[in-house]
C-alpha cells in the first residue's frame, strides 16, 4: 500500500531524465571560445538548473567580458539555436538508466506525473526521448519566468497537478534544484554524485534498482 501522504513526483529533466549537459556545455564553450577565452567542464556544474540568461552572466564574469544588454540576448540567442542542432540526435537511447522503468512504475502505483526544468527546450527533448505521455504536467522554462532556486517552477508543478506541495518529492541533481524543492516545502531525492552528501532527504546514483515505494519509506522515515 503506498503511503498516501505523497501524491506527486516531480521530475527534474538533466542528470535525472536524460542528460543534455553535454551539449550545453558544448554550446556555451563554443560561445565562450568565440569570445576569446574556455572553461573546464567542472565549471560547467555550476550551470547546472540555472536559466539561460543567468548562465550567460556567470560564463561573461569567468571571461572578464562585460556587454551590453542587447549583446547578451543576441548571445544567448546564438547560444540556443547551436544547442537545438545539437539535441537534433537526442533519442530514447539518451534515457538516463531506470528512468522510463521508474516513470512507468510510479504511473501504475498511482502517484501523479510532473516535468520540473528550467530549460525552455524541455517538452522537444522528452518527446525525443519518447516519455512526454508518462508526465501529467510539463512545466518548462517557457512556463516559468524564474530560475532555480527558486521555488516556482516546482509550485506551478503542484498547481497544475492540484496537489499540495507538502506532499510532492522531487528529484532533482543539481543543489540549486534541491534549494528550490525545499524552498517549495517539497521533500527531495538528490540524483547522481555531484551533490554535495546529506544536502537531500534521500540520493542515488540513478533512478535505476528505484521504486516508487522504496523512495517514500526512504524520504518518510530520514
Amino acid at each position: 500500500m503506498m503511503n498516501q501522504q505523497i501524491k506527486a513526483f516531480i521530475f527534474d529533466l538533466d542528470g535525472v531524465i536524460t542528460d543534455t549537459a553535454r551539449y550545453h556545455f558544448k554550446a556555451w564553450r563554443r560561445m565562450a571560445n568565440e569570445l576569446g577565452f574556455d572553461f573546464s567542464e567542472e565549471k560547467n556544474e555550476e550551470l547546472k538548473g540555472v536559466g539561460r540568461l543567468e548562465s550567460l552572466n556567470k560564463i561573461l564574469q569567468w571571461g572578464g567580458i562585460t556587454l551590453s544588454e542587447e549583446e547578451k540576448i543576441r548571445l544567448a540567442e546564438q547560444k540556443n539555436q547551436w544547442y537545438l542542432q545539437y539535441i537534433q540526435e537526442v533519442s530514447a537511447n539518451d534515457l538516463l538508466p531506470g528512468a522510463r522503468e521508474f516513470l512507468l512504475a510510479t504511473r501504475e502505483a498511482g502517484i501523479k506525473t510532473a516535468l520540473g526544468s528550467a530549460s525552455k527546450n524541455a517538452i522537444p527533448i522528452v518527446e525525443k526521448l519518447g516519455v512526454k505521455h508518462l508526465f501529467d504536467v510539463l512545466i518548462d522554462g517557457n512556463k516559468a519566468t524564474k530560475s532555480k532556486p527558486d521555488p516556482e517552477v516546482f509550485l506551478l508543478g503542484a498547481s497544475e497537478l492540484n496537489v499540495d506541495p507538502l506532499s510532492c518529492i522531487v528529484f532533482e541533481d543539481s543543489l540549486a534544484g534541491i534549494q528550490a524543492a525545499k524552498g517549495a516545502g517539497m521533500y527531495t531525492v538528490g540524483i547522481g554524485y555531484m551533490l554535495p552528501k546529506g544536502i537531500a532527504d534521500f540520493q542515488a546514483g540513478s533512478l535505476e534498482f528505484l521504486t516508487p515505494s522504496i523512495v517514500i519509506s526512504e524520504v518518510l522515515n530520514k
